[in-house]
């Protein structure tokens, strides 16, 4: 996508999902991605948030009554939704030729159709390496042999709070004293156990390659007051340890702030033709 140079130019973003993330992308039409993109819908089930955010950004036009109208004002679609209804989103976008940018990269990790519809249609599905750093060091190691590949992630008590699988265990979060692991296991079981937290997984998961071999940790702690992210890799290429910690969105204390300035970037990286998600 060429780098436009007038508002008549430049590529239409529609957002559909007006919660914390997807508001806080919009926003950003009118700051970091102003020279990039220009706004022109919104869309969400619950049609009060889509108002409320139009008339936030002073343009109710911007507020479409479904997903279709959102698609037909747009060139490039943000999918910023709940997890659950993010792959028919994707999927319709992609039918349409839409470039889209997913959010909720655990629902991609087992939908190889999505990406080969993508292929199929010439559009571009974006993944924005999220709230975890080394993703470049990770894909590029992936075209050699990979050795072992680890994810430890680490978030406070409340993060894990009201979890079956921990119900089912036995294991009571208000009885962990200290650094504890409550799970260890393959990408395919967080992803059944950890739906709420597994979008790191799933993003190190594509970015290697080789999803068999990701080995995920999770560990809790009272005393653990930010949301990490650890990946260990090892290959051919050597020995790679990247760490991230987070702060929280100021928007919504369950997402990473740096999750909301990653799909920014790569929105921004993709409008000038670096283009970071495939």
């Amino acid at each position: 996508m060429p780098k436009s140079t007038s508002l008549k130019n430049k590529p239409r973003l529609g957002v559909c999902g007006c919660g914390a993330i997807g508001a806080r992308i919009a926003q950003s039409t009118t700051t970091e991605l102003k020279k990039h993109y220009r706004l022109t819908a919104l869309y969400d089930q619950d049609h009060t948030k889509t108002e409320v955010l139009a008339q936030k950004l002073k343009n109710r036009s911007l507020s479409k009554k479904s997903f279709r109208d959102l698609l037909k004002s747009s060139d490039v679609v943000v999918e910023a939704v709940n997890p659950p209804a993010a792959r028919p989103i994707i999927r319709q976008a992609l039918i349409q030729k839409k470039h889209t940018l997913a959010m909720s990269i655990g629902r991609l990790l087992l939908a190889q159709d999505l990406f080969q519809l993508a292929q199929k249609k010439h559009c571009q599905l974006l993944i924005p390496s999220g709230a975890v750093s080394g993703i470049d060091t990770v894909k590029a190691a992936s075209l050699k042999k990979i050795s072992k590949i680890v994810l430890t992630t680490r978030k406070p008590l409340r993060g894990f709070s009201g979890n079956p699988y921990l119900k089912k265990k036995g294991i009571r979060l208000d009885k962990i004293r200290g650094t504890t692991v409550i799970f260890e296991g393959s990408v395919t079981q967080a992803i059944k156990h950890f739906p709420q937290n597994i979008n790191v997984a799933a993003t190190v998961a594509l970015a290697s390659r080789h999803p068999k071999k990701l080995k995920i940790r999770l560990l809790t702690s009272p005393y653990f007051t930010v949301n990490s992210h650890e990946v260990e890799i090892m290959g051919d290429f050597g020995h790679m340890v990247s760490r991230t910690e987070n702060k929280i969105c100021p928007d919504n204390p369950k997402t990473s702030y740096l999750a909301v300035l990653s799909a920014i970037q790569t929105l921004k990286d993709f409008s000038t033709g670096a283009r970071i998600g495939t």
